[in-house]
């Protein structure tokens, strides 16, 4: 993806206002720095069956062990596709969004991060300039599973999301499969969408799901407008809250159209106090590293970080100002095992780059919810 002109001038102007070298920008290997997402996705109109199918399954909570849960329960649209809580209920959770409570009486079910939105996911992995691979697409916030087909199977197999103590998580897709084999509207669905017979399948259940996914985008932000020519199309404190944001440093790790590397970086966010581990969340390999967040639709998907514990976008900022004034966030993070790059970030200019973070929020996604689904389970579980 080629950089735009109004940012190569906002680059070229700060390089030479802060003493940045430019040979790194006349390099043909150096990488855009940060761009709009494509203006379309993977997913294709002949998709569109597939598209309803998974929309269905999506919202219906004959998924879960108790079928009380659906893959909504946790993402909904009114909330970013998120939930706008620190740390998701799912099984023995009552209600949506950031009025979902635990059943009363009703034994706690927290997951155990908190839940990332899925509008754009099919981009996950993007590299500098452009380039991704939806089957390589790394998933979670310890990047453990790659792919949108293979990341719908957790929530379904996971205890406190979706599983609960109805039956051993070695079965749970098989079950699921069973159920769904029993509903006539589903076999027809399904058929239709695969067009083959005997269509319900773990396979095809996990690519309708991925495939309804592939097509939430939020890629039209006054940010994409303005890295498309639309000069007017973000403010003058956005557009210099973004000069700040890569002086910054910010884009050592938020780069690329989604505004993420996709690594894994040990930031020493604090843990969340409903974890009962006395370790806290140790991460990836145990080093209490995780995956660079995008920041798109940030205005949407609060609160910040794993653990869900910056309840405002502009303390998740400032938060940079406890690494880099020596001191980490977390007692179980030492200040030298926090990364580089972290380190290293300035953070001044807050509500400007705050501004910016702003511009990278796009409203207009898809907010259909189905008015029913063929389990006449009630759509999205337990949401009243």
């Amino acid at each position: 993806m080629p950089m735009k002109k109004p940012l190569i001038l906002l680059i070229l102007v700060s390089c030479v206002s802060f003493g940045f070298m430019l040979s790194e920008l006349t390099d043909p290997d150096y990488p855009t720095v940060i761009g709009a997402l494509p203006e379309k996705g993977p997913v294709k109109p002949e998709d569109s069956l597939k598209v309803s199918l998974g929309r269905l399954l999506f919202w219906d909570p004959v998924l879960s062990g108790t079928k009380k849960v659906a893959c909504a329960s946790c993402h909904t649209p009114e909330h970013g596709y998120t939930d706008n809580l620190d740390l998701s209920i799912g099984v023995n959770g009552k209600g949506t969004g950031y009025n979902r409570v635990v059943e009363p009486g009703a034994e706690a079910h927290f997951a155990k991060r908190n839940s990332q939105t899925i509008l754009n996911v099919i981009f996950n992995g993007m590299d500098s300039v452009g380039n991704y691979n939806p089957a390589k697409a790394p998933m979670f916030w310890d990047n453990r599973v790659s792919s949108l087909e293979v990341q719908a199977i957790f929530p379904i197999t996971n205890h406190d999301e979706m599983l609960g103590s109805a039956y051993d998580a070695s079965v749970a897709l098989d079950t699921v499969v069973n159920r769904l084999n029993k509903i006539k509207e589903y076999v027809t669905l399904f058929e239709k969408a695969f067009n083959q017979k005997n269509a319900i399948t773990v396979e095809n259940l996990t690519k309708a799901i991925a495939t309804f996914e592939g097509s939430l985008l939020a890629n039209n932000s006054p940010f994409d407008k303005y890295m498309r020519g639309d000069q007017l199309a973000m403010t003058e404190k956005q557009i210099f809250g973004m000069k700040m944001f890569i002086i910054n440093g910010c884009t050592n790790c938020h780069k690329g159209p989604m505004l993420s590397d996709y690594k894994l970086h040990v930031l020493s966010a604090p843990d969340n106090r409903k974890l009962k581990n006395p370790e806290g969340d140790v991460g990836a390999n145990n080093a209490y590293a995780f995956r660079t967040p995008s920041l798109r639709n940030l205005n949407y998907t609060w609160p910040y970080f794993h653990s869900g514990t910056a309840n405002y976008l502009d303390d998740a900022v400032r938060f940079y100002n406890t690494v880099a004034y020596g001191r980490s966030g977390n007692p179980h993070v030492q200040h030298e095992q926090i990364a580089l790059d972290a380190r290293h970030t300035k953070n001044s200019n807050v509500p400007e780059i705050t501004a910016f973070l702003d511009a990278l929020s796009d409203p207009n996604y898809d907010k259909k919810v189905p008015a029913r689904v063929p389990s006449k389970l009630p759509v999205g579980g337990n949401m009243n």
